[in-house]
């Protein structure tokens, strides 16, 4: 037989004893499979890392790496980004942040944006406000169309560590204004953040800006075009479509709108963001004297 195969008697042997040897990584690769499976496959392996070692397992990861491909465990892929500038519908503002998106302590740099999603022919536009201190999501609202009252409710309802969320399905000022309502809330009688978006035509409103003053807000905008002026913002929307906007997935708008609810919880709570020493954004934000994240 082996004369047949063409095999050296050396090399049948130690085929047939590495076959019969047990997995070293078996253990391993089930506590890989684990994570994986249940963050959705929203985590590569640089995540899966993290968690592991929060497990207690000392791995490095390369090994994951190595180990993920080797299962067919691949993260999701990112989709493209929907744009709100329109041209000059209003007053711009200038640049406040100028890419340093840092902060030492919550509620002190806002950034917003609006996105878009696109099912069956139906459209979802998705208006949330992160704080830069832990990227956390502290107000979010949903409509049918970027409304300025998806965005102006965004900024004023604060309920627990979801600060607030809305939903909307027609391209006027109340997704804006909706989102705002939500995200003022959050504040306290003293706190009084910067606003950062970019120039999109919701934001240069004089509604909207009005309201900022009212309340003490700085207005700041990305330059026209420049979309890392505004990063984190960016960031966020497209981990969101990665991990959970998939093709075939929801059947209807209000699905999506439920499943986004679902995510945005999920993010605050539970997925890990490694420069905040492993640990969810509200997690980061609960710790006693703990450190703005570098």
């Amino acid at each position: 037989m082996l004369e047949l195969a063409k095999l050296a008697r050396s090399t049948f042997y130690y085929r047939q004893k590495a076959a019969k040897r047990s997995d070293r990584h078996a253990a391993l690769k089930a506590a890989i499979k684990a994570i994986f499976d249940s963050h959705k496959g929203r985590y590569g392996y640089r995540r899966v890392t993290a968690q592991l070692h929060r497990l207690g397992r000392r791995v490095n990861h390369k090994t994951v790496q190595s180990l993920m491909a080797g299962m067919g465990l691949k993260s999701l892929v990112r989709p493209k980004k929907y744009r709100s500038y329109r041209g000059e519908a209003g007053r711009t503002a200038p640049d406040l942040l100028q890419r340093k998106f840092g902060a030492d302590r919550a509620n002190r740099k806002w950034v917003t944006d609006v996105t878009e999603f696109s099912l069956a022919g139906d459209k979802l536009y998705l208006s949330p406000v992160m704080d830069l201190y832990n990227g956390e999501i502290v107000a979010f609202e949903t409509a049918r169309r970027p409304r300025f009252k998806l965005v102006d409710n965004m900024l004023t309802l604060y309920n627990g560590e979801i600060v607030a969320f809305e939903t909307a399905r027609r391209p006027r000022f109340k997704l804006v204004d909706n989102m705002l309502t939500k995200a003022l809330a959050r504040l306290g009688e003293d706190e009084r953040p910067i606003l950062h978006s970019d120039q999109g035509w919701q934001y240069q409103m004089s509604a909207f800006q009005r309201r900022l003053e009212a309340r003490g807000l700085q207005q700041s905008m990305s330059r026209k075009g420049n979309c890392l002026d505004n990063a984190p913002m960016e960031s966020f929307f497209a981990i969101l479509k990665s991990e959970l906007f998939h093709p075939g997935t929801f059947d209807t708008v209000q699905s999506l709108d439920d499943a986004i609810t679902d995510y945005i919880d999920y993010y605050n709570h539970r997925r890990i963001k490694l420069k905040l020493k492993g640990l969810a954004p509200v997690q980061y934000r609960n710790q006693p004297l703990n450190l703005p994240a570098q």
